[in-house]
């Protein structure tokens, strides 16, 4: 007997181990001999993460795929695994470190190493686990690691990644150069454009006069506030402005547009600059931009991205002069006032000296301070350390070479985004591509298989000894070798994920058979960091796609539209909905709300209301087995007698239609929705109703059939529902298991039925008359405010022979459903009735002395005026330009869900209006 309630807490954790017992999640569990293949690799999470909102619905997504292939048969690997994170992961065991007063650089290296696999060990990969508390169905036993197996060189995943940055340096891809990078002071190591967050902050301009040297003068235009020139003055000095005064240690120009006309007399002329005295020349550039501020910008190419461009250009030599640390550097070029000075402090210092020479000069230091808002570069994760550009040597690909027969791909249709909007960012960040910068300055990660010779030579080289014999044939005798320090990009090793997961480079039976995958599931802001660069990989050493879809999912907001955050305090812990809800009212929430291309706005209430579902689905199962509603031997649906059961039969086979129909085309939302409104709506709501008097009744033969009929129906509920809530319908298939036929194992692994053929056009037409006026009499009886216990007559005029037939077959079924004491076949409506036509006839209910019908007339009439007045103030709101232009993107969609809620109530008191004229 099934218990009275159903308690996830009490079932996930058996059933998720019955699963794993039976290996249910392995490749090809289930399929049929001679399947086609159904391959996911996850987006391997951080080995430092743990489970938020975004993991969930991407997870969700994927074994609501993964399942459902499953039960198609197919010869199924959801690919797991962790990605070794290299920054996050190396700041949290050296912050661990510190806390015992220890540091890798006393550590060394090795030991260092050592340390972080005993941390990966302990801690690494909670994420996995977390995964598994979802319902996450994925191999586990395949588990792999972007790093291997504790770096062994030998080691497949490690001579993957060997094998790629080996052979791309061998066809001219790779290559080291000195660039401009991302530079994070505090880890000393270049950082990816992904790991940096550009946060407004309350900061100044600062304008400075530079002098221009040997005695050039120029005519300046002199304007008034409003911007109108007034006048000209003589000027022997260029004012330039700058947030960051500390890096004009390292000008070496200062840039003028071509057709500046104040300027055409300086370009080629030189400035002295302040504080260090250097002469720096005038260049024109097309960057400096005649309209704002004074149109001279000051050039610093190795501290700004669009100044090493000019410098680039004007053959100019770039100067840093800050350490990788961020103090400044101790050369001979630096001021020795400011040498070793944190860049913040030199800040200060530089601004205090370019005040005090403006007061002993006026054409050179500190013209005026601006106070603005601007954006600053800040680490990503801590969102405290600044992030600087630094010109550095780095290793680098050629990621334009690379992008071209990936652009192919999804221009030719071999690769599709689902939405397909996601192309177009797909296309604009590829056909821009820049040089990818793949070194990294931190001791976690693949180490650069690199060694330099005396004069810094690069040997490129799968081991030490083929460097070594590389090495001797280029200076004609054996030399010491000293390794790169440098280690990879975390997302060079993720870029080979979809095949070096599969055994490559090694030429594997899972390689043969389960590459290319199917489909990617991710989240839209990694389409550049690793949906392209999967893409350029696999078709460089696979010569094919990775995949044929791509699923890009949205974000998941908090109920108002807003993205959560820590500092908000609206972040959602899925872990805490699964705890408190279950998995599957977790799952079912976010795969309804899983419309392509739209953010999805998560409200506790929505958790709340698929908790019900779920309890709803279990109380259906315990009536229908209070009622003896067993699986029979033999059952064929085909052979239904009762209208009552050729219909649920053909309303189910229409359900199971529509839910596969959501999941193959992504649109899972659709898929949810279709379950929730069959499960709920068509199955409980009026099957179980209807099937009451049937399993009451006398006639046997009725009864067997309804009984037989409501489990096969639940079969195939539990069936449609499991890749969505995979829990519950596990629980329920192994109870009602116990009865009837043996079950052929699992629900997991069962076949997802073929239930063509079954619908009954007759059987369909007769109970959806029959649940049209009960629906409409239950209408009336909400929008008119009749008492509950009112029992009304119902009066049926025009009605034709089907209708009275069906009249007479149904009477006890309407009679109770909708609460009526008589219904009578009449010649004409009564007065003062409610109406509503179904079929060939109008139905009236007479309210006259049941409620005052002038009063509600009226009640009816003002909520309509009521009605009209908030949808006219909320379209005079969204036909404001100005509200739309600054209102939140939240705020508008508000305004319209209001709306469209507001229109939809108004027709329905209408239609109760109608009725009562």
């Amino acid at each position: 007997m099934l218990e009275k309630t159903y308690e996830p807490a009490a079932v996930e954790s058996r059933i998720y181990d019955a699963w794993l017992e039976t290996n249910s999640f392995a490749a090809g569990a289930g399929a049929k001999p001679g399947a086609e293949t159904f391959t996911i690799v996850i987006p391997p999470p951080n080995v430092t993460g743990s489970l938020h909102i975004g993991h969930a619905l991407n997870n969700t997504i994927q074994d609501i795929l993964v399942r459902f292939n499953r039960m198609l048969k197919k010869d199924v690997l959801w690919q797991p695994g962790t990605d070794h994170a290299g920054i996050a992961t190396q700041m949290i065991v050296e912050r661990q470190l510190a806390e015992k007063q220890l540091d890798r650089r006393t550590m060394g290296r090795d030991a260092f190493i050592d340390r972080v696999w005993e941390w990966k060990a302990e801690s690494g990969g909670t994420i996995m686990n977390q995964l598994k508390r979802l319902g996450a169905s994925a191999d586990f036993s395949r588990e792999k690691f972007t790093m291997g197996d504790r770096g062994q060189p030998d080691d497949q995943m490690v001579r993957a990644v060997t094998k790629v940055f080996v052979e791309l340096y061998k066809r001219g891809l790779i290559y080291r150069a000195k660039r401009l990078v991302n530079w994070h002071p505090g880890l000393e190591t270049a950082i990816s454009d992904l790991e940096v967050e550009n946060i407004e902050v309350k900061g100044h301009m600062w304008h400075l006069r530079y002098p221009l040297a040997d005695g050039v003068t120029y005519e300046c235009p002199v304007t008034d506030e409003e911007g109108n020139v007034t006048g000209t003055e003589i000027r022997d000095y260029i004012i330039v402005a700058t947030t960051r005064p500390e890096t004009m240690l390292g000008d070496v120009a200062v840039a003028v547009h071509p057709e500046d006309e104040r300027y055409q007399g300086l370009i080629g002329k030189f400035v002295e600059l302040p504080l260090v005295g250097r002469r720096i020349p005038v260049v024109a550039d097309d960057y400096a931009d005649p309209t704002l501020g004074t149109g001279a910008v000051k050039i610093t190419p190795a501290h700004d991205f669009n100044d090493f461009e000019v410098g680039a250009r004007a053959g100019l030599e770039p100067i840093n002069v800050f350490t990788t640390r961020g103090t400044i550097v101790s050369d001979e070029f630096v001021p020795a006032a400011y040498r070793g000075l944190d860049r913040f402090e030199a800040r200060k210092a530089i601004v205090a000296d370019l005040t005090a020479l403006a007061e002993e000069d006026a054409t050179r230091g500190l013209d005026h301070i601006e106070n603005k808002k601007i954006m600053v570069p800040h680490d990503e994760k801590s969102k405290l350390v600044v992030i600087e550009p630094f010109l550095t040597d780095q290793w680098w690909v050629k990621a334009d070479v690379l992008a071209e027969p990936a652009l192919a791909s999804v221009r030719e249709g071999r690769t599709k985004f689902v939405p397909q909007q996601y192309e177009n960012t797909y296309f604009a960040w590829l056909e821009n591509i820049k040089p990818w910068c793949i070194s990294r300055q931190l001791w976690w990660g693949h180490q650069i298989p690199a060694w330099y010779g005396p004069d810094n030579e690069a040997f490129v080289a799968y081991d030490e000894a083929e460097a070594k014999a590389l090495a001797e044939k280029h200076y004609g005798n054996p030399v010491e070798l000293t390794r790169d320090p440098d280690v990879l990009d975390t997302w060079f090793s993720s870029a080979l994920w979809p095949f070096s997961t599969l055994g490559w480079p090694d030429v594997t039976p899972e390689l043969k058979r389960y590459y290319p995958t199917d489909v990617l599931v991710t989240g839209f802001d990694i389409i550049f960091f690793w949906v392209a660069r999967m893409m350029m990989m696999g078709l460089e050493f696979l010569d094919k796609e990775p995949f044929h879809t791509v699923y890009m999912h949205a974000l998941v907001r908090d109920e108002k539209g807003q993205k959560m955050s820590k500092t908000k305090g609206n972040v959602i812990d899925p872990l805490k909905l699964v705890d408190e809800y279950g998995a599957d009212a977790t799952r079912f929430t976010l795969a309804a709300m899983a419309a392509q291309g739209r953010d999805l706005k998560l409200a506790i209430s929505r958790v709340e209301g698929y908790r019900n579902f779920v309890t709803k689905l279990w109380n259906a199962a315990r009536f229908l087995e209070m009622n003896e509603c067993r699986r029979v031997e033999g059952y064929d649906p085909k052979a239904n007698t009762l209208a009552l059961n050729r219909w649920i039969v053909g309303a189910t086979a229409r359900g199971a239609v529509a839910v596969r129909a959501g999941i193959e085309d992504y649109k899972f939302n659709e898929a949810a929705n279709s379950a929730y409104d069959f499960v709920w709506g068509t199955f409980c709501d009026w099957f179980v109703e209807f099937a009451k008097p049937v399993f009451n009744g006398e006639d046997e033969v009725a009864k067997a059939e309804t009984r037989a009929t409501a489990a096969w129906a639940l079969d195939q509920i539990l069936i449609m529902l499991h890749p969505m809530m995979p829990f519950v319908t596990e629980e329920l298939w192994a109870e009602t298991g116990k009865f009837g036929p043996a079950r052929d194992g699992m629900l997991i692994t069962t076949e997802w039925p073929d239930l063509s053929g079954l619908e009954d056009a007759a059987a369909d037409a007769e109970l959806a008359w029959l649940i049209d006026v009960i629906s409409n009499v239950r209408s009336v009886r909400a929008e008119m405010n009749v008492p509950a216990g009112a029992k009304l007559q119902m009066v049926v005029t025009g009605a034709g022979e089907q209708t009275l037939s069906r009249l007479v077959a149904g009477t006890s079924l309407i009679s109770r459903l909708a609460r009526l004491d008589e219904i009578s076949p009449q010649n004409e409506v009564p007065g003062e009735s409610a109406q509503f036509v179904v079929g060939d006839s109008t139905f009236a209910l007479p309210l006259a002395g049941v409620i005052d019908i002038a009063v509600e007339k009226a009640r009816l009439e003002k909520e309509v005026a009521k009605l009209d007045g908030e949808i006219a103030q909320i379209d005079k709101k969204l036909g404001n330009e100005q509200f739309v232009a600054k209102a939140p993107e939240e705020v508008i969609e508000e305004q319209k869900q209001r709306r469209e809620a507001a229109v939809e109530r108004r027709a329905k008191i209408q239609d109760a209006l109608t009725r009562l004229s």
